[in-house]
């Protein structure tokens, strides 16, 4: 009886194993594949949830969304990957060539664009790119100053073409830029051909590509996305309350049949109808109607209810969720109408990743949890809120608002890279003005530049330097040039004088000028009216006053200036004001130097400003601005002030002046003289701005460098200030600037 038991109970084990070794194979499998793991392969933990307004990105691309009618496994698309990208390991110490670009130091950082072939058709997003880079001050037409190298064109035989190029070299040096590949679901990124050890520049890029220090992720535009300036941010400044009417929106295509995205016709499940509009219509393409589901007709009727823009305008949080590609246009949309991005893309490196701090202006969601969107945005404070959107404007127009930004940015980073003992840190490039508008070559250190100090809680130095610009010999010890040295040495803030020698004649000897307490320097101007703005290694205060050789001023009118500059050090602080205005009937910007409250441009005939702006104003603007005006002797005070007004977004400040002369009549421009003022030198010319002429180039001026940023930079301010007590009717003892007030 005992072994019947014993056999009836082998019996019902060995069935046991037959059949969970036939049912159970991938049981064994996976076990098998556990015990012989790579060495290499990184075993994930579960997610560590430790802010609940930013879900992490921690899902493999082989776990991501996959479409159920596709018999490719994961290693075919590994295999297909590795096919395209052979050099998938690149960095710049490996793939790149960093002497073609040290030979003269950042200078040698030049870009070369093979030219295009008669027949070659070009795209209009693309034909932006290479206007950008015709017109940057890195392009040049020799192939033997390049750094980098660009292909002018995708063309069906585009892999021929590029191994045609003398200089290939197995893409080594080499920038390809690409706005379009890869589709739902794999995305494996086919450009038609090998990019070899060439850096890519493309948007939608998928982090499993993506070569870290060496390829740059951008954001997909449009090719309507303007080539300069680009239209401000809609953020109107501390707006208040931060949040807006809906708290989370979304309006746009879902995919019936083929390419498209699952996540998008689940948006459906978070609609309210209330604060949250996640809105989808099937209606696009030309066969929608054949393929159209029980969903459709709803769909369009909700979506034709909400307009796209009034929710742009109206909504906290906005939906950017993965379509055809792992990139939208949205992306900008949202950032330019400060609604933070919410990413529903699993796998896509974010534009420009390298040096942008994205966790500071968009949330990152997981498009397998979306249920919990809706209570994660909610549960985002106000002052997050705000200080999310605050940074997308940020973002917006330091990066994204043209083109030329987009482009800029990329070039910049790659940059930066070559040359990384001199190059821009995070702080540089996720604060204002942004890292296109600082120059490392000027300094790495943030304390040197003006726009940091109150960040930073450093204050300016306590001294300046006087930087005078002469243009007429010096034939008289009366000249107001001579009373001018006198003046500005007296005052217990002036560290050194710099004249700025632009006569046509040798400048005299230093007997020949006054004896003054502080030093004195002459230097050779090459008579040229930019060099005024030239970075002068002479200069060695933060403060520079800029000064006209006929300029008329007191030591304390000086002083009062230049204590007004210390708590504004990124502004220009100084005394002629001029304006600028729109004429609808020319359709062109105005210039005017009439007397009234409203002003956008101070003069830098006498102004205070950062030494900084001299190095901006030589290096950062193009040669062809610079090259005007020295053509024409002119507009060089206006270009300085588009400079300053870009890179802060605000006016100059005018300080309290005496009105001591009359202005005389012009009839094309009336001029303060109060510190230009009309006399006749002591040789054979006038003052410049006696001629009519002089008015009409600045006219003309004023429209070439709007041209140029691609937009009006200049603020207009009714704003002044005036020492304490100006002008009260109290005693004279009290006052600290009694002699501004005499007549």
């Amino acid at each position: 009886m005992q072994a019947r038991k014993k056999y009836v109970l082998l019996g019902l084990c060995a069935c046991c194993w037959l059949l969970l070794f036939y049912w159970g194979g991938g049981v064994q499998v996976r076990l098998l594949r556990l015990l012989t793991r790579q060495r290499g392969e990184v075993v994930r933990p579960w997610p560590n949830w430790t802010d609940r307004a930013f879900l992490p990105r921690y899902a493999h691309l082989d776990e991501l969304q996959t479409d159920p009618g596709t018999s490719e496994s994961p290693r075919q698309r590994r295999q297909a990957w590795s096919g395209i990208y052979k050099d998938s390991r690149c960095r710049m110490e490996t793939c790149f060539d960093f002497s073609r670009c040290r030979r003269r130091g950042r200078e040698g950082f030049r870009v070369y664009v093979y030219p295009s072939e008669k027949n070659d058709r070009v795209s209009e997003s693309y034909r932006k790119i290479l206007t950008s880079i015709g017109e940057s001050r890195y392009y040049t037409s020799d192939p033997r100053e390049a750094c980098l190298f660009l292909s002018g064109q995708f063309v069906p035989n585009v892999d021929e073409r590029i191994r045609g190029y003398p200089l290939w070299n197995d893409g080594r040096n080499h920038l390809i830029f690409n706005l379009y590949s890869g589709t739902w679901p794999n995305y494996t990124e086919d450009l038609g051909f090998n990019i070899g050890q060439a850096i890519l520049a493309k948007a939608s890029l998928n982090t499993e590509h993506f070569r870290p220090g060496f390829d740059v992720s951008i954001p997909l535009f449009s090719k309507e996305h303007p080539q300069k300036g680009g239209e401000r941010g809609w953020l109107v400044r501390n707006t208040v309350p931060p949040r807006r009417k809906y708290l989370l929106m979304f309006k746009g295509k879902r995919y019936l049949t083929g390419i498209g995205s699952d996540t998008r016709n689940a948006l459906h499940h978070i609609h309210n109808g209330k604060d949250i509009v996640s809105l989808t219509t099937c209606r696009h393409g030309k066969d929608w109607e054949k393929h159209k589901d029980a969903r459709c007709d709803h769909d369009n009727l909700e979506y034709e209810r909400f307009d796209y823009q009034e929710l742009l305008h109206n909504s906290t949080f906005c939906l950017v969720p993965r379509g055809r590609r792992l990139g939208s246009f949205r992306f900008l949309e949202s950032l330019q109408a400060a609604c933070i991005p919410v990413l529903l893309s699993n796998g896509w490196e974010l534009p420009f990743s390298d040096v942008i701090q994205w966790n500071q202006a968009v949330i990152e969601g997981d498009e397998r949890l979306l249920l919990q969107v809706p209570s994660t945005v909610r549960a985002v404070g106000n002052e997050r809120v705000l200080a999310l959107r605050q940074r997308t404007q940020m973002l917006w127009e330091a990066y994204f608002s043209s083109v030329d930004k987009i482009v800029l940015t990329t070039l910049e980073i790659i940059k930066d890279r070559v040359f990384s003992h001199i190059s821009r840190n995070k702080y540089m490039w996720n604060s204002l003005p942004g890292g296109l508008l600082v120059l490392p070559e000027y300094s790495t250190h943030l304390a040197h530049f003006p726009f940091y100090y109150l960040g930073l809680g450093v204050s300016p130095g306590q001294e300046f330097t006087a930087v005078i610009h002469a243009v007429s010999p010096l034939v008289s010890q009366s000249q107001p040039i001579m009373k001018l040295l006198q003046v500005v040495s007296k005052s217990k803030y002036c560290s050194q004088i710099i004249i700025l020698w632009n006569s046509e004649k040798p400048p005299p000897n230093r007997s020949k000028w006054p004896p003054m307490p502080v030093p004195l320097t002459v230097t050779d101007g090459r008579r040229k009216t930019s060099s005024r703005f030239l970075p002068h290694v002479a200069i060695e205060t933060e403060a520079v006053l800029s000064l006209d050789e006929d300029t008329v001023l007191l030591t304390s009118e000086v002083n009062f200036a230049f204590l007004v500059w210390r708590s504004f050090p990124e502004r220009i602080v100084g005394y002629p004001p001029r304006s600028h205005f729109w004429d609808p009937l020319k359709h062109a910007w105005g210039y005017t130097s009439k007397w009234t409250n409203d002003y956008s441009i101070v003069l830098t005939g006498a102004a205070f400003y950062h030494r900084y702006y001299h190095y901006l104003f030589s290096h950062y603007l193009p040669p062809s601005l610079r090259a005007l005006v020295d053509r024409t002797s002119n507009c060089e005070d206006i270009l300085m002030n588009f400079l300053v007004s870009s890179v802060t977004h605000l006016p100059p400040i005018k300080v309290a002046q005496r009105k001591q002369y009359k202005e005389l009549p012009n009839p094309q421009e009336l001029l303060s003289t109060s510190l230009h003022f009309s006399l006749t030198f002591q040789g054979t010319k006038s003052a410049p701005w006696a001629n009519p002429e002089h008015f009409n180039q600045r006219q003309e001026c004023i429209n070439t460098f709007a041209s140029w940023f691609g937009y009006m930079p200049l603020v207009h301010s009714q704003f002044r200030l005036d020492p304490v007590l100006f002008k009260d009717q109290v005693s004279v003892l009290r006052k600290k600037y009694k002699d501004l007030e005499r007549a």
